[in-house]
């Protein structure tokens, strides 16, 4: 334990590196505000990733160094305002027809109005740039519905209505369309079966198939518990820490950046597998540890969710949804593993040897990589 938090002290010291940087390209979500302008028309800002959507990146990969278009990502995310502002100019009309504003069954066209690029800075960063557009609202129009289609990524649609002071949200997984959101007169709130259906889905996806680093983690957890009674423990340890610092990091009360949080998240799974080599025997402080890991990824979590801007009143709605999803993903990866190997081989005397070491040793390799990297290299 002693040489553990040694080795977390040094990591906090290290990501204050200049070298150091958060989960470099962590793709997001991209975040459409909508406004109800006067006279009948509408006005649109979209925080874009421009560079991964002119790359082609969708919503399959979570960080852009793990899609095959990452070469081109960073020399899209080299470029100076002026030049990547030319080339998103030209690839609008395409990028376009890749989400759709239907108001009442009518779907609308907005023009492009404005495109504000940030300096390059940081290059291992993601840069968030402002997509602005408008348009005409349709005669009478009484919902929005915000449609995307593949390459578009997951979004999150906002509507500001002039007689309201917060914004109406819905999460919308690339490919898939929103509930209706009315846009104006008394609205009925939206139903929470359908606020946890939406988040639910998002903190599935978030796991299964975005989150490898999630996955390696639960996974570690797994080769050392051959019944399901130790490793319910330890994934009941890891989801009340994680729940925890995922609501704590939402609301505001702690905050990290993610060039401490990544890298610890990385060492945390270098912890579990090198433990998986060492012995064959749960320790008793392994759900203690298992459990101050899960306090960083509740914060890697919350990451996620931050952006998006949700009024107050579908906070607690979104929080439970996510982590339920979170769940739903974590023994959807335990389960596919137990199918895998445990169910067939979990019993038989060379399991430890030929199954938990070489992948456990894979998966220490791999998060080892991960935590240089996360330090030094990005």
């Amino acid at each position: 334990m002693r040489c553990i938090l040694a080795i977390l002290a040094v990591l906090l010291l290290a990501a204050g590196y200049p070298g150091g940087t958060a989960a470099a390209h962590e793709l997001r979500p991209t975040v459409a505000t909508l406004v109800v302008a006067p006279e009948g028309r509408y006005e649109i800002a979209m925080q874009v990733n421009i560079e991964a959507a002119l790359a082609g990146i969708g919503a399959l990969h979570r960080d852009t160094d793990d899609s095959p278009q990452a070469g081109t990502y960073k020399q899209l995310r080299a470029l100076r305002p002026e030049a990547l502002e030319q080339k998103f100019r030209a690839f609008f009309p395409e990028w376009a027809e890749r989400f759709t504003l239907d108001f009442d069954g009518t779907v609308a066209r907005p023009q492009l109005t404005f495109v504000g690029i940030a300096p390059p800075e940081d290059e291992s960063l993601a840069r968030i740039s402002l997509v602005q557009m408008s348009g005409e609202l349709p005669a009478g129009a009484q919902a929005l519905r915000w449609t995307t289609r593949k390459g578009f990524g997951n979004s999150v649609i906002r509507v500001k209505r002039p007689s309201d002071s917060e914004m109406s949200s819905a999460w919308v997984n690339e490919g898939a369309t929103s509930e209706p959101i009315a846009l104006g007169g008394v609205v009925a709130p939206r139903g929470t079966l359908a606020l946890l259906g939406d988040y639910i889905s998002a903190g599935f996806v978030h796991i299964v198939p975005k989150g490898l680093d999630h996955i390696l983690f639960v996974l570690g957890l797994y080769l050392l518990s051959t019944s399901w009674r130790p490793l319910l423990v330890q994934v009941t340890s890891f989801t009340v820490a994680h729940s925890i610092t995922l609501a704590l990091g939402i609301y505001g009360v702690v905050r990290l950046p993610p060039s401490i949080v990544e890298p610890l998240i990385a060492l945390s799974i270098v912890y579990v597998a090198v433990e998986n080599l060492a012995t064959s025997k749960l320790s008793p402080w392994r759900p203690a540890v298992v459990f101050a890991f899960g306090l960083l990824h509740g914060l890697g979590f919350a990451g996620v969710l931050e952006e998006i801007g949700l009024p107050r009143s579908d906070f607690i709605t979104a929080l439970v949804g996510f982590n339920l999803g979170v769940e739903l993903g974590q023994l959807a990866v335990i389960g596919l593993a137990w199918l895998a190997v445990g169910v067939w081989f979990g019993r038989r005397p060379w399991y430890r040897t030929r199954v938990v070491m070489p992948c456990s040793a894979v998966i220490a390799a791999v998060a080892l990589y991960w935590t240089v990297e996360r330090i030094f290299l990005t």
